[in-house]
């Protein structure tokens, strides 16, 4: 719909485990994302695990975009793996919950951004595969998992953006600088993904769904970054105003 309504924006919402015998678990998200969405001008609605299906639709027709961000692993049986003794968390409810919502927003146009986990979602979804453990698996590699006893917005190491890409374009950069939260990566990518940055191990940093109106995923944290670097925050800008059908 476009014109000047204020888009509704999903973001999925991660597992918290009870704290004692008598607490009870809950679902939460960063305030960062939510203060990044409400900055673009966008409604931001959190969106609980749910596994079935149709209720899961009734609430995806009635986001105007989506955000998919960081948090658990992915269980490695959705791209044909064994556990690899690395792999931490693993929420088949949000599973059940993210992998459905990124096929249908690439499959019919809703724009869509992935953080982190989200744009391993992405690949995913799509058919692609990930590392289950950069440490682990990918020889060489330099630390990408700054995280716990780190600030959020450590500047861990750059990133090359592709020239010519939605993702150059909109930060209008050819490289910079970002934070990195991460211990999985995206592998093989999924037939539907184009490369479009990467760190200076190799590592992929982000990635964009080709002949979409907006569908880019990222492995660092934007939005913690946003406040330091306006750059960041044009992602956030970026997916507002695709949702509201500009």
């Amino acid at each position: 719909m476009p014109g000047n309504h204020t888009p509704t924006i999903g973001l999925t919402t991660l597992s918290l485990a009870p704290a004692g015998a008598h607490r009870a678990s809950r679902l939460a998200q960063n305030r960062t994302y939510i203060q990044a969405v409400v900055q673009a001008g966008g409604l931001p609605l959190l969106i609980p695990h749910l596994e079935d299906r149709t209720l899961l639709r009734t609430v995806y027709e009635r986001l105007d975009g989506l955000l998919l961000p960081g948090g658990e692993d992915i269980h490695p049986g959705h791209f044909r793996e064994a556990i690899h003794e690395r792999c931490r968390s693993i929420s088949p409810e949000r599973d059940a919950t993210e992998l459905p919502l990124a096929r249908w927003a690439v499959e019919e146009g809703k724009p869509v951004l992935g953080i982190c986990r989200g744009v391993q979602v992405m690949n995913v979804a799509l058919g692609g595969s990930l590392y289950q453990d950069i440490g682990a698996q990918c020889p060489g590699a330099s630390r990408h998992d700054w995280y716990p006893g780190f600030p959020r917005n450590l500047l861990a190491h750059g990133v090359t953006l592709v020239d010519g890409t939605n993702l150059a374009r909109m930060l209008d950069a050819s490289a910079l600088e970002v934070n990195s939260l991460h211990h999985q990566s995206v592998k093989d990518l999924a037939p539907a993904l184009e490369l479009v940055a990467v760190a200076p191990d190799g590592v992929v940093e982000a990635v964009e769904v080709r002949d979409h109106p907006f569908a880019i995923g990222g492995q660092w944290h934007p939005e913690e970054l946003a406040a330091d670097d306006a750059r960041h925050q044009r992602l956030f800008d970026a997916l507002v105003r695709a949702s509201r059908g500009e």
